[in-house]
């Protein structure tokens, strides 16, 4: 478990538009499906977030309008997204967001990471001990960035995108910040590729978790599930 915060912690979700997002599962999800799972995965993440107690509030932000309005459903924040879309022209956005609420630090946690646990989270925050601190979680190939807590907001700029974990790490050196990198086969798994479902399923089957989305010979189904407790 982790320890207990007196800081203001806050979560900040960025969302793709339903209808643009998972496209590189195109050829396993009709367009239909692919709405359902994004909708999902971002359900699942916020309500997680939302029960994690050191964390005073989650944000999310996104320029699909549907989404916003169910993330409010749930009991988040939401900041609309405007101009070019980029992710990390809409994380400085968000961030400064962050600012104006008094927050000491913020964690950015992308909305596809269905094994995602609240006891993952709890971990990443209890390393949380210095005023210039960074905690990087890189996804499974230790090639992207799947969460990342910086203390204060924006003390790094965001570099998400090609080789996002490297260059996380670069700036927060640079930065002359605190780094700690946690490594979880929960955190480490999002849902991009084809290859990505099939090892979810059967990560999520070795760690006694419900599916989110399940893979049938026959096709896909998707059933949502209510996040862990």
């Amino acid at each position: 478990m982790g320890r207990e915060f007196s800081m203001n912690i806050w979560a900040i979700v960025p969302v793709k538009p339903f209808n643009r997002a998972k496209s590189r599962l195109a050829s396993v999800l009709s367009p239909e499906q692919r709405e359902l799972l994004a909708a999902a995965l971002l359900e699942r993440t916020v309500r997680l977030l939302l029960s994690v107690k050191q964390i005073q509030g989650v944000l999310v932000i996104s320029r699909d309008t549907k989404a916003l309005s169910m993330a409010r459903e749930w009991g988040a924040q939401t900041l609309q997204e405007s101009g070019a879309p980029e992710l990390n022209n809409a994380l400085y956005r968000a961030t400064q967001a962050l600012g104006h609420w008094g927050a000491d630090a913020a964690l950015i946690v992308p909305a596809d990471l269905p094994l995602l646990a609240i006891e993952d989270v709890e971990n990443v925050l209890s390393h949380v001990r210095y005023q210039d601190s960074i905690i990087i979680a890189p996804d499974r190939h230790e090639h992207g960035t799947n969460m990342l807590l910086v203390r204060p907001p924006g003390v790094i700029p965001y570099s998400f995108g090609d080789n996002s974990f490297a260059e996380h790490r670069r700036r927060a050196e640079e930065a002359g910040a605190t780094i700690h990198i946690y490594s979880s086969e929960r955190i480490g798994l999002d849902l991009d590729t084809p290859a990505d479902i099939l090892s979810y399923e059967e990560l999520a089957k070795t760690l006694g978790e419900p599916i989110i989305e399940h893979i049938h010979s026959n096709g896909w189904l998707i059933a949502e599930e209510k996040p862990p407790q």
